[in-house]
């Protein structure tokens, strides 16, 4: 916790107080929550809170859960979530039917993306911009694990260096 109140402040480290909920509507509950990210007012996390690992939102400023309409899915394992500085783009590594992918959900428009459907390859891992234009991600597409870039429309941006 005190991570997150060190980036939420932006002062130093300071205690911040959520309340404790049993039924996990708030942030802090008794129920597993996995890899957490902050962004300006919201942290985003994996947990075991409905039964099966689902991705929530937490706003800090009205403490309270955020709905995420069309992004859980019962047939979608998530993991690894990274979000926008101002909450809009939520992009997180998935799973379904045993092949990985890349998932960006947009809550304004509440649309859900596989940006690396045609990508033949394991991938993990990813991160988002602070302005939502460029997400980063590990791949296995060369049999080893070398980070990608693509543009949030899920196309593959250049690398900016070859270190070859």
């Amino acid at each position: 916790m005190l991570c997150f109140a060190t980036v939420l402040s932006g002062c130093g480290p300071q205690l911040v107080n959520f309340p404790f909920d049993p039924g996990g509507r708030s942030l802090n509950s008794s129920f597993a929550d996995l890899q957490p990210r902050v962004s300006e007012r919201y942290i985003v996390f994996v947990s075991d809170r409905s039964g099966s690992q689902n991705l929530y939102l937490y706003d800090t400023v009205i403490h309270n859960l955020v709905e995420l309409p069309g992004l859980n899915a019962i047939d979608l394992l998530v993991s690894s979530p990274s979000i926008s500085e101002n909450g809009r783009l939520i992009v997180f590594a998935g799973s379904r039917e045993g092949r990985s992918g890349i998932y960006l959900y947009d809550r304004e428009t509440r649309q859900l993306r596989n940006l690396t459907e045609n990508l033949k390859a394991e991938v993990r891992n990813p991160t988002i911009t602070a302005d939502g234009n460029t997400i980063a991600f590990e791949s296995s597409a060369d049999g080893q694990w070398d980070i990608l870039l693509y543009n949030r429309d899920g196309q593959p941006l250049e690398p900016l260096t070859d270190f070859r």
